[in-house]
């Protein structure tokens, strides 16, 4: 979505929801109304949701204010990574097909399974003993 040079898109991973807003600037990130480094404590995070910008070349070029909600940190990195690689491609259409190679368009639908009744877990049952 366009509006005066504002590329809206929404991420999705895990639990996690990231709406990423994507502005012509100077590379200024905000998470949560946060910047991205006091946010993110790991760096492994920060570099998971930097990973579009540096696949396009874009890191410094855009101004990028991110609402993110649910899941663990690693899974809203994962969220605003997705978010951002979809803003970039409204953006700019011809990244595209680095993006889709490198696979940060696809969202990532692995979730947590489920604990079912009788059982210790998801896969995990209670000890067994014959006697």
């Amino acid at each position: 979505m366009e509006k005066e040079n504002v590329y809206y898109a929404t991420g999705k991973r895990k639990s996690a929801i990231a709406r990423t807003w994507l502005m012509p600037g100077t590379g200024e990130i905000t998470v949560n109304d946060r910047p991205v480094d006091d946010y993110f404590k790991v760096a492994s995070a920060r570099a998971l949701m930097m990973q579009p910008l540096v696949l396009t070349n874009t890191a410094g070029s855009y101004d990028i204010k991110i609402r993110v909600l649910g899941g663990g940190y690693y899974g809203q990195a994962g969220a605003i990574r997705h978010g951002i690689s979809k803003a970039l491609i409204d953006v700019n259409p011809d990244l595209r097909k680095a993006l889709k190679r490198a696979g940060f368009i696809r969202r990532d639908a692995r979730v947590k399974e489920r604990k079912k009744y009788g059982q210790k877990g998801a896969r995990a049952r209670f000890q067994f003993s014959k006697r």
